[in-house]
Formats: C-alpha cells, sequence, structure tokens
C-alpha cells in the first residue's frame, strides 16, 4: 500500500496536473471550520459538501484533499457559507506534508475504493435482478427500460466517484470492467425482448 502511495505521489508530481507543487511532494488543501451543533443539518450539509470534493477527515471539522483550481473554489465557496451562513468559523489552508503524505494518500484512496466497492455491489444486485427476470420470463419493454436506467444511474454514480478519485484508486478499473459486464448482460437481456416482440405477429 505504502509503494503504491508514493509511487501516486511520484507520477502526480512528475505530470505537474494543475495546482500540483513541483517539489517531491503533492499540495494539499485543509479545511478546519468549527459550526454550531444545533441545527445538524449543517454539519451533515458540510460533510456531504466535503465528501462530494473527495475531501476526507483527518480528524473531527479537519479535512484535506489533493490542491486543484477547482477544489480550491469549491472549498472557499464551503469555508465563505460556513462563516456568512451557518455562524461558525473556518480557516482554509493550503499546505504540503512534512511526513506522512503515503499515509494520507492511502486514506484518500481507501476513501474511494470504498466508494467503488459499494457500485461494484450494485453491479451485482443487477446481474442477479436481471437473472431473476430471464428466469420469470418477463421479457417486456418495460422490464428493459427500467433496467436500462438503473444502469444508467450506475454510470453516473461511476461517473461522480472517478471525478472526485484525484489519486486513482485502485478499484476504478474494477468497476468499469463490472459495467462492461452489466451493459453486456443487459444487451442479451434486450435481444430476448426483441425475439419476443418479433415473435408476436
Amino acid at each position: 500500500m505504502a509503494e503504491r502511495a508514493n509511487a501516486v505521489a511520484k507520477k502526480v508530481t512528475d505530470e505537474k496536473e494543475p495546482g500540483i507543487g513541483v517539489s517531491s511532494r503533492l499540495t494539499w488543501l485543509v479545511l478546519i471550520y468549527r459550526v454550531p451543533t444545533e441545527p445538524s443539518r449543517l454539519r451533515a450539509g458540510v460533510w456531504r459538501r466535503l465528501r462530494n470534493m473527495g475531501a476526507v477527515y483527518l480528524q473531527n471539522s479537519v479535512a484535506a484533499v489533493p490542491r486543484s483550481a477547482e477544489r480550491e473554489r469549491a472549498l472557499r465557496a464551503l469555508r465563505n457559507d460556513i462563516v456568512e451562513n451557518m455562524d461558525g468559523k473556518a480557516f482554509l489552508l493550503s499546505s504540503k506534508t512534512l511526513a506522512g503524505e503515503a499515509d494520507l494518500i492511502v486514506t484518500i484512496n481507501a476513501a474511494r475504493d470504498d466508494e467503488y466497492e459499494e457500485i461494484l455491489d450494485k453491479c451485482r444486485d443487477f446481474h442477479a435482478g436481471l437473472d431473476k427476470e430471464v428466469a420469470e420470463e418477463h421479457f417486456t419493454y418495460g422490464e428493459l427500460e427500467e433496467n436500462e436506467e438503473d444502469l444508467n444511474k450506475l454510470r453516473r454514480w461511476f461517473d461522480k466517484v472517478k471525478a472526485r478519485d484525484a489519486l486513482g484508486a485502485g478499484k476504478a478499473a474494477d468497476v468499469a470492467e463490472a459495467l462492461e459486464g452489466c451493459n453486456a448482460a443487459l444487451q442479451d437481456f434486450a435481444a430476448r425482448v426483441y425475439d419476443v416482440d418479433t415473435d408476436s405477429y
């Protein structure tokens, strides 16, 4: 794990991605904040926004994410919202790690892999659902449309996680392959629906 994290850090630095420093370490954005305990929706809202940009918590109310121009804009907006609209306090820092960067990278990638694993579970559910429709011979356009929408939801979910996967978590390729498998299964199911439709004439 640590070797992979170091390799990721070197790769990102070598490619000089936007917002990444030219030294041997990544540049991080760190948000330190405090919001009132009530109403609880404020904390939940901050957590949701941080999660959506791929940040991880280092401890309570301290979150970090690899720096990019887009994430900096989002964090500046969040900080402003905390101060102006939530009666809270927040500090946004740009930082480099002096020690422990490999562990931080592992933490970031583990968070993304957890999300990828959720999508993989849903892909397995998708196959199970199609298998059930086949076993019960529900070869209808309604079932086909419903399953197409389910697959599109999985693709959109994958796109969202990929967008916040700044350091290339390991399970992204597994999800891409699983979605291809779901698509192939859906095409097989569609062919059966079309066969039934043809037979009805």
